[in-house]
């Protein structure tokens, strides 16, 4: 039942950014675009419900509570980050907005853009792991544990990649290639070889 409200809740995500969205730049209804996009925090308060329950009534604690919790983790560190890029890219195609600007390539810039990435990333994970510790808690001494412990380490080591990408930015950033030097007009000696 979990794995199956994981999908009804991407699904849902993605129907309601849809619907969002439509009623925002096509049908030219902000508010009410809006109002269904505030709609979005609610699939996952539905879930963390839903698994609670589903422990509270003496399920084994297993893997898909654990991908619930990452999921909902998910949700709360990048959901904003991941609407804000498609309101972005459906306002330029179908409301006359602005192109999508491109992250930084290079330098300082570069480095600033992926700290804020890693940053939206542990914040995933910490809400991940706070989930699956609740979780942990509320199985008890009574209840094996070791899925919600796995899921625990995978997050970790998710936050650690993201860590370690944006330090590799702030050790080594990314430089602007060399400007190629200008090109020459050619002699009329040359244009008549």
């Amino acid at each position: 039942m979990i794995v199956t409200l994981i999908v009804v809740c991407e699904v849902g995500f993605w129907v309601l950014l849809a619907g969002g969205l439509s009623l925002r730049y096509l049908a030219k209804m902000p508010r009410a675009g809006i109002a269904v996009l505030l709609l979005e925090p609610v699939l996952e308060l539905v879930l963390l419900i839903a698994t609670a329950v589903d422990l509270k009534n003496g399920a084994q604690a297993g893997m898909r509570h654990g991908l619930a919790a990452v999921y909902i983790g998910y949700s709360v560190g990048l959901g904003h980050a991941t609407i804000k890029w498609v309101d972005v890219r459906f306002a330029h195609r179908f409301a006359g907005g602005p192109p999508p600007v491109k992250p930084p390539k290079y330098g300082a810039a570069r480095t600033a853009h992926e700290w804020k990435t890693a940053a939206r990333w542990i914040l995933s994970c910490a809400v991940a792991l706070g989930l699956l510790q609740a979780a942990v808690w509320y199985v008890g001494d009574a209840g094996d544990t070791s899925s919600l412990r796995a899921w625990q380490t995978k997050m970790l080591i998710v936050a650690g990649i993201n860590l370690a990408i944006a330090a590799s930015y702030t050790l080594w950033p990314k430089q602007a290639p060399a400007a190629e030097e200008p090109k020459q007009t050619p002699s009329p000696e040359e244009l008549k070889r």
